[in-house]
């Protein structure tokens, strides 16, 4: 059963852009070893998009973006700690957008649902987890949210 999504940013400057995600954007992590962070967010969602007629995005292309439940609250936090934003908040329809670029050139929409989530992480999880004995007696990596 899959229970999640694993993304990933390619980065130019990808141990700058692991800092800024956990500095400025203050996601908890683990720390795998040699300075590689996984980030763990609380929830996920994943839409399917058709390729555009324009040839602006090809087919096989990935995004990936966060969202909130406020956008100007978040926008002003991360303001608050030096995040630059490109544009201001815009109503795209399905939500209120931004973006903003992180350090290696990845650019990032940030954006508030119009829609509603229909399960949180923790109902999603079954109540019998027969993995849950082995993962339990696993060391597992140091997690941080600092």
């Amino acid at each position: 059963m899959i229970r999640g999504l694993h993304g990933l940013f390619y980065s130019s400057e990808a141990a700058v852009t692991r800092t800024f995600i956990r500095d400025k954007l203050k996601l908890p992590y683990s720390d795998v070893g040699d300075g590689w962070l996984i980030f763990d967010l609380p929830e996920a969602d994943l839409g399917v998009h058709p390729i555009d007629n324009e040839g602006k995005t090809a087919a096989g292309t990935h995004d990936l973006s966060f969202y909130c439940d406020s956008i100007k609250d978040t926008v002003a936090e991360l303001k608050a700690r030096g995040v630059a934003f490109k544009n201001e908040i815009e109503d795209h329809g399905y939500g209120f957008v931004t973006y903003f670029t992180m350090p290696g050139g990845v650019e990032v929409q940030l954006y508030e649902p119009k829609y509603v989530k229909k399960r949180a992480r923790s109902e999603t999880r079954p109540k019998s987890d027969k993995h849950a004995r082995l993962r339990s007696s696993t060391r597992k990596p140091k997690i941080s949210s600092k």
